[in-house]
């Protein structure tokens, strides 16, 4: 991995692997506030399929298109910032990669200036800044703070949005940042302990503390959560996550295994 961190949690695309075009949609074009509601909903039923990067792909598309019929649509804004963080985290293609999280930050600045006080804009931004420095070396130096500041207001604002994801953005910050820029294991610790308050079935929460426990020398608490995560029933809406998290406590089962 070139940068320090990316954010594992949850995401949406056109049918092409060029970027959305990230600039804001002009004040006067034409409002239709009912077509975005209708785009915004077909754009929910492509996410759910999100394993499917197409379907991904399709639901930026929507999304683009209900930010155009009404280019004050927070919904719309912030859910761009989240499907270009999916695909992101997810394609293969190094440029399709960079293009989406410069994109996912360009919506979430936006999400954030239209409703300052709500979570998701903060989130996913936060989110999109985190998967622009696990990309990019540079960016990862310069992407700290921000990623801190982003996840901090989302717990002052929604302490459980997501099932507690602001304490795993948090935590994994700690866990994968250098010394030098902060990074300390026992923080990360502290933060995602506190984060299974608010989601106790976040597979992603579950294999990122079997991590920072296993980076700490705690094996038997590593394997609690790696035994916690294989018995628990995913949400049918997380599976996507859920199979991530699966795959990163097996890599993190067979490193264990290998140092005995």
């Amino acid at each position: 991995m070139a940068g320090l961190l990316v954010l594992n949690i949850t995401f949406m695309t056109g049918l092409s692997c060029s970027s959305t075009p990230a600039d804001p949609t002009p004040a006067d074009a034409p409002a239709n506030p009912a077509a975005a509601v209708d785009k915004i909903k077909e754009a929910d039923q492509l996410y759910e399929q999100r394993e499917d990067l197409n379907k991904v792909r399709a639901a930026r598309t929507a999304l683009r298109q209900a930010q155009l019929d009404d280019n004050a649509n927070y919904e719309a804004t912030w859910k761009l910032s989240r499907v270009n963080y999916y695909l992101g985290s997810h394609t293969d293609s190094e440029n399709e990669r960079d293009e989406a999280f410069k994109d996912g930050i360009t919506f979430g600045r936006a999400a954030v200036q239209l409703k300052n006080d709500k979570p998701e804009g903060h989130f996913w931004l936060g989110a999109n800044y985190g998967g622009d420095a696990e990309n990019s070396t540079l960016a990862g130096l310069t992407n700290v703070e921000d990623i801190r500041r982003e996840m901090e207001t989302v717990l002052k604002l929604d302490e459980g949005y997501e099932a507690g994801s602001a304490y795993l953005g948090l935590g994994k910050l700690y866990l994968q940042a250098p010394r030098v820029f902060g990074g300390d294991t026992q923080k990360a610790i502290e933060y995602l302990e506190k984060g299974l308050k608010f989601g106790k079935d976040n597979a992603l929460l579950h294999a990122t503390l079997a991590e920072a426990y296993f980076n700490a020398k705690r094996d038997a608490d590593a394997r609690k959560q790696i035994e916690f995560l294989e018995q628990m029933k995913p949400d049918p809406k997380y599976i996507s996550e859920y199979n991530e998290a699966r795959a990163d406590v097996k890599k993190l089962s067979e490193k264990m295994a290998s140092q005995k």
